[in-house]
């Protein structure tokens, strides 16, 4: 959820929660934190500006030893074909 103020996002946010009421969906309280600026959320940073890749995920990436076998460089071009659109 997202707004330009407090009570749009509070407005936003109870949308979002009636329609869960309305479709029978629990939440995990433990990973529904609100009210933050920013969030890590499968190795991305989401924030009011943007999304963007966790600068760790990008250094383990550059940090890999070189692939030897076929697999290793279909697995690498994998991670890097995913990833290049964040950079």
């Amino acid at each position: 959820m997202f707004g330009s103020s407090c009570d749009d996002y509070l407005a936003n946010l109870t949308r979002v929660l009636q329609r869960c009421r309305e479709k029978n969906l629990t939440l995990n309280w433990k990973k529904c934190p609100f009210m933050v600026k920013k969030r890590f959320i499968l190795g991305h940073v989401v924030s009011h500006d943007r999304i963007e890749v966790d600068r760790a995920k990008i250094d383990l990436i550059s940090n890999l030893p070189t692939p030897t076998y076929v697999k290793d460089v279909r697995s690498f071009l994998g991670h890097a074909g995913f990833y290049r659109w964040f950079i």
